[in-house]
């Protein structure tokens, strides 16, 4: 286990994150955080924010008692905030939020209250410090970003593929897009640290076809590696048939099924990660408590595909799963922007 401590390392990097965020002398920033969240992540944000000069102040809440007997692990949906007004202001008067809430507010309810007025927010993800010194963002990076999510907005069908058996056509005209660079420099933004995501949020019935979870794709739900291959059929953006015999297929069947709702089997979000410094065996490398698995998200070349809520579609769900998948080839039309797990042309990296 890594120790959790103070580092003049650490606060240097975050020092360096914010001035990305544009924090200076005089900007307004909330830190936000819930009892449960990780206290030294919440001290190097104020030592880095105050060797800024920035005028920070903390949110703290009490970390809300579980709804459910299921275990809820990696949503980016905290419901710590509970539509609590008083709150919600506080953080919609900042200039800056950092989010560093066990969950991350990236799917919250409170969000559209809190940027409506050019309030930024960005999540630093639930990760231990070493995992964020390795995965500082860059100005090259967000070039990337932005010209995936150009080409995102311009194309009217993904189509994935895959050797394993993957094969899945999904409609993504004028559909929400979605994306990280790892901070948020600019009014109403809402960023992640670590970055490098470019994704959308189709509208309802949109995806069809078979996605197939094999050896060395990421369960990140369960910060598990697939071991086992596990087949999922998807009919109008729900999965309606999971197959497959072993482990893997059985923890992802049960823990579907015990949300009892239709909306843990359908799709949030589809993507692809574009990180060149993020590595796809790092999980391999942290105890389950020092990893939240952004990382893994944003590994450049994996195809994303996530389960649950999407607000485009209307559907709100605590069940989520993000699957990294590595060796899938994803056309943007007729165009490959993913080639075996390659990034392509224009965004290579």
């Amino acid at each position: 286990m890594l120790q959790e401590r103070i580092e003049g390392k650490w606060i240097n990097v975050f020092t360096k994150v914010f001035e990305h965020c544009k924090v200076d002398a005089g900007t307004v920033v909330a830190i936000l955080s819930e009892t449960q969240s990780r206290p030294v992540n919440v001290q190097l944000s104020e030592l880095a924010l105050h060797s800024l000069g920035a005028q920070a102040f903390h949110v703290i809440v009490p970390t809300p008692p579980q709804t459910s007997n299921i275990p809820i692990r990696s949503t980016g949906a905290s419901t710590a905030l509970q539509n609590i007004k008083p709150v919600v202001k506080a953080l919609s008067s900042s200039e800056l939020v950092i989010d560093l809430t066990v969950e991350g507010l990236l799917h919250a309810t409170e969000v559209p209250a809190i940027i409506k007025d050019g309030t930024r927010i960005l999540m630093v993800s639930n990760e231990h410090p070493d995992t964020l010194e390795r995965l500082l963002p860059s100005p090259e990076l967000t070039k990337k970003v932005k010209l995936g999510l150009k080409k995102l907005k311009a194309a009217q069908t993904m189509t994935v593929t895959s050797q394993a058996g993957t094969d899945l056509k999904i409609d993504i005209v004028d559909v929400p897009l979605g994306a990280s660079w790892g901070y948020a420099e600019r009014p109403s933004l809402l960023s992640h640290w670590p970055g490098g995501l470019c994704l959308c949020f189709p509208k309802k019935n949109t995806v069809n076809g078979m996605l197939v979870l094999s050896p060395g794709d990421v369960n990140l739900t369960f910060k598990r590696f697939i071991e086992s291959t596990v087949e999922l059929i998807i009919e109008n953006d729900t999965i309606t048939k999971i197959s497959g015999n072993g482990l893997d297929a059985d923890l992802f069947r049960e823990y579907s099924v015990a949300w009892n709702e239709p909306e843990a089997f359908a799709v949030s979000h589809v993507g692809w990660g574009m990180n060149p410094l993020a590595r796809w065996e790092s999980m391999a490398m942290y105890d389950k408590r020092d990893f939240n698995g952004t990382e893994l998200r944003a590994f450049a070349g994996n195809f994303l595909y996530s389960t649950g809520s999407n607000e485009a579609a209307g559907r709100y769900s605590q069940g989520h799963f993000d699957l990294p998948l590595r060796n899938c080839t994803v056309f943007l039309d007729d165009k490959a922007v993913i080639k075996r797990g390659v990034l392509q042309g224009d965004l290579a990296l």
